[in-house]
């Protein structure tokens, strides 16, 4: 050992020390979720590659929507598009809806020259969805995807969102009708999510039998744009609506209906892909939640890749390679409790 690893190893051992009584940790603390087993794994036997939507990703990590047509989208998306690039992830743009009547906002979306061949999904509400429906206009829908090269359309069923937003959208009829008549219509590569209050079981048993590219969860337990909406609101007014921010379904309550419905209707099953998203804070939340569930899956972020994207590519990059080198620690020496 040289004098450098001896200081190191000194350091170290003083640093023990110094932190023994604030590691505590305490029996009731630990994550009951998994059992560990020390003796039973090897890093270097994990592979991440999944395939889904008929791609081959090297970890099993979608980049959830998150933002468009501001100051800092252009950097966001760009950094997002390289990360993607660089570790074989997919994304989701934010909504595009400043896109359908003008290319004021374009170079905050243009990045298929940074995301390479990666998939790439561009995103409208389902507000935009109904009007194109209902006036003929689908076209605009399969322009805006062809002109931001993206792979296809994801789509947010967000009506909860929209009512407690003060200058949000109403819908005349039900978002099942009017994804039902855009898919009659044109041939698109199809995601349907929802915004941070997730879906219950009979959703989900309609969106399963239809002919989706994905369903990607947005469960309770994350970013919720009914809350986000109801603390930009300044109509006092609106207020009395707060109690809509309460309402949800959690990612693991989400997975158990997709397990049932697959196991209810497996022959009626059209779309078994599956985003879980929506509360997912580490690699340990995606890696428990793609073990439980029954379909093919991959997890969603967003605030969390948000946070490391607004800033220096190096630090979104560095964020990024520690989570999937945690991903992968977990997967060799981790094993789900039934």
């Amino acid at each position: 050992m040289n004098l450098e690893d001896k200081h190191i190893a000194t350091k170290r051992k003083a640093d023990h020390l110094d932190l023994t009584f604030k590691s505590q940790t305490g029996a009731n603390f630990n994550d009951t979720r998994f059992m560990y087993e020390p003796l039973m794994g090897d890093i270097n036997d994990i592979d991440l590659k999944t395939i889904f939507i008929d791609t081959e990703f090297d970890a099993p990590v979608w980049i959830s929507s998150m933002t468009g047509g501001t100051g800092l989208a252009a950097k966001i998306n760009k950094n997002l598009a390289r990360v993607c690039s660089d570790f074989g992830l997919g994304m989701g743009l934010g909504s595009c809806r400043q896109l359908l009547d003008s290319n004021d906002y374009f170079e905050d979306f243009n990045i298929r020259k940074y995301i390479g061949d990666r998939p790439l999904y561009a995103n409208l509400g389902i507000a935009q969805i109904e009007q194109l429906v209902l006036t003929g206009k689908t076209h605009k829908i399969v322009d805006l995807v062809k002109k931001l090269q993206a792979d296809g359309l994801i789509i947010h069923i967000n009506p909860l969102q929209e009512f407690t937003q003060e200058e949000g959208d109403r819908l005349s009829q039900k978002p099942i009708d009017s994804l039902k008549e855009l898919l009659d219509k044109e041939d698109l590569r199809i995601i349907v999510k929802e915004v941070g209050q997730g879906m219950g079981y009979n959703s989900l048993k309609e969106l399963m039998q239809l002919p989706l590219a994905a369903i990607d969860f947005g469960a309770f337990g994350g970013t919720n744009f009914s809350k986000l909406e109801m603390l930009r609101n300044s109509n006092i007014s609106n207020k009395q609506y707060n109690s809509f921010v309460n309402i949800g379904h959690s990612a693991e309550e989400m997975l158990g209906f997709v397990n049932k419905i697959k196991d209810e209707i497996a022959d009626k099953i059209l779309c078994d892909q599956v985003i879980i998203s929506g509360g997912i804070k580490s690699f340990l939340d995606g890696y428990y939640y793609t073990e439980k569930i029954g379909v093919p899956s991959i997890y969603g972020m967003a605030s969390e890749f948000l946070k490391h994207s607004t800033g220096e590519y190096d630090l979104l990059r560095e964020f990024i390679s520690k989570h999937i080198e945690g991903l992968k620690m977990a997967k060799a020496f981790l094993r789900i409790k039934n």
